[in-house]
């Protein structure tokens, strides 16, 4: 909670989505590993880290810092609209655009499911852009 507590605020994301997201990621477990090499606290894979400037990814405080700027990145190109940002932080932000909206996955369904029992607010206020870090504001490549 002090992690969350510090990056939350620093990316105007409240906290209560980003512990939703960690719950549902990894259960809270630092050492959390998946089979697609998503890693740590809230599951980045090592492009997400990368992009969001992320050096040790295993370093709990960097993990949610990182995914916690994503969400941030994710809330502000999906105009505030929880569903999609979390369905794109599961599955790509690709994907929802082409879907426009929560794919026709199951997985991604019912993670969007599982964190909105958590978190049950369908919008989320569009976070400010970050002043002065344009890395953080760039789609992938």
């Amino acid at each position: 909670e002090r992690w969350v507590g510090r990056s939350a605020p620093r990316y105007s994301i409240d906290p209560a989505l980003v512990m939703a997201v960690i719950q549902a990621e990894s259960g809270f477990n630092l050492t959390a590993l998946s089979s697609k090499n998503a890693q740590g606290l809230m599951q980045l894979i090592p492009a997400t880290a990368q992009r969001f400037g992320v050096k040790d990814i295993w370093n709990p405080e960097e993990n949610i810092r990182g995914g916690t700027a994503y969400l941030h990145w994710l809330l502000r190109h999906f105009s505030g609209k929880v569903e999609w940002a979390l369905a794109a932080y599961n599955a790509g932000e690709r994907t929802v655009e082409q879907y426009q909206g929560v794919p026709p996955y199951r997985e991604t369904q019912n993670y969007v499911k599982r964190i909105l029992a958590a978190y049950p607010k369908t919008s989320h206020p569009i976070p400010p852009p970050l002043a002065g870090n344009t890395s953080l504001s760039k789609s992938p490549s």
